[in-house]
């Protein structure tokens, strides 16, 4: 069986939306297919604490690329309009991050993942398919700016993808 493959993927959405509205959005998961396309499925596994912490979220993800990525994600930190992280395990493992910053006229939100993948085909195919699974995953961040946008009835001022 291939070793895993570890990818590292940085996007930066700045909306034209003030931060507690940005955060509310991002911060309730449990919307987020009523908004970003991408999300076929969020189901709350477990609660977690007052603050959301030790909450399971399992997300089911559809990208441009003909397949499924099926997730858990354990909230690790909540600090609101600031930071919120959790841990990956599933399809894929490692971490995710959201940043929150409030800019003069609006919010910048930047997200960081990194992550291994665990399906065989996955790592049997990395040393080729790796700039699609890229394609793929910035494609899925660049419909969730222009979705959180249309959500908050805001413009996408500008998107960074790394």
């Amino acid at each position: 069986m291939p070793a895993m493959t570890e990818y590292r993927f940085s996007t930066i959405w700045c909306i034209d939306a003030p931060i507690d509205r940005v955060w509310n959005a991002i911060h309730d998961a449990r919307t987020w297919p009523e908004w970003w396309k991408n999300v076929e499925r969020t189901v709350e596994l477990s609660k977690g604490d007052r603050d959301g912490i030790g909450a399971v979220h399992r997300y089911v993800w559809k990208g441009v690329l003909p397949y499924r990525v099926v997730l858990d994600m354990r909230v690790t930190r909540v600090e609101p309009m600031t930071t919120l992280e959790g841990e990956a395990s599933g399809m894929v493992e490692g971490i995710g991050r959201w940043h929150f910053t409030p800019l003069e006229s609006g919010t910048q939100v930047r997200y960081d993942w990194h992550v291994r993948t665990r399906r065989w085909w996955m790592n049997l195919l990395a040393p080729l398919a790796r700039p699609l699974f890229r394609w793929n995953h910035d494609a899925i961040m660049h419909e969730g700016g222009l979705a959180l946008a249309r959500r908050l009835n805001a413009r996408l001022v500008s998107i960074e993808q790394r």
